[in-house]
Order: structure tokens, then sequence, then C-alpha cells
């Protein structure tokens, strides 16, 4: 079981507005506040965006490179998943694999695939296929 995880940020103001009301609706409420970093937490465990240092922020971030590839959460529901892809359009968020939605992981995974404001990808994945 997952403890917390803990991401670097480049802009904290902007990755605060677009993971909380999202978490929100994942049924995760706000845990911890403080200058260089926000977190919300659901029953068990907890998610960490942490403001990057400055001298850090140049290289940036992608999925390709060694490291995090995406993050994925359970929805209650597809109707949740039908949900959240009509608030990130109405946000003009980056949907990915639009045209295969929702299907892009296959025809037994009904899952939306979308970019944080750091081009993190993010999966949301119905309960009930």
């Amino acid at each position: 079981m997952i403890h917390h995880i803990e991401l670097y940020v480049s802009d904290l103001k902007e990755s605060t507005e677009f993971w909380g009301w999202l978490l929100k609706e994942l049924g995760y409420t706000p845990f911890q506040n403080w200058k260089e970093g926000r977190s919300w937490r659901d029953k068990e465990s907890y998610i960490v965006f942490v403001q990057v240092e400055e001298k850090y922020k140049e290289v940036g971030y992608h999925r390709k490179r060694i490291g995090i590839n995406h993050l994925a959460f359970r929805a209650h529901s597809k109707e949740q998943v039908e949900n959240i892809r009509l608030m990130l359009v109405q946000k003009q968020t980056s949907i990915l694999y639009n045209e295969l939605y929702p299907h892009a992981g296959g025809i037994n995974h009904y899952a939306l695939y979308f970019e944080d404001p750091d081009r993190i990808k993010v999966e949301i994945v119905s309960p009930n296929i």
C-alpha cells in the first residue's frame, strides 16, 4: 500500500488549481498547506505537490525519461469518468488519445487520459467495465 506520493511542480499555484478540483472530485480532501507545497489525502494515503527550486526548473518533465510515466486514479463509475472529461474539456486541458476515448487502454479498459500543467500524464479508470 502506498503511504504517499510527492511530486515537484514548476508552478505550485497552477498545479494547486488544477489538482485541487480533480482530487476533490475523486474523494480526496485537503491535508497539508505550506509556502512551498500542498497535499490532499484519501483514507490511507496522500499526494503532495511541492514547488521545485528555480535551479532545477530548466530541464522540465517528460514522461518518456527515467522516472514516473503517469498516475492512475480509480473513478467511482463510468459517469464520473465522463463528468471529469467534460470538466477537463471546459478547462481546455490536453486530453490524450481523444480519438480512442474511452478505450485507449484496450476494449476492456474504460479510462480517460490527460496531462497536468507540467505534462504529467494522468489516467482516470472506471471500476466497472
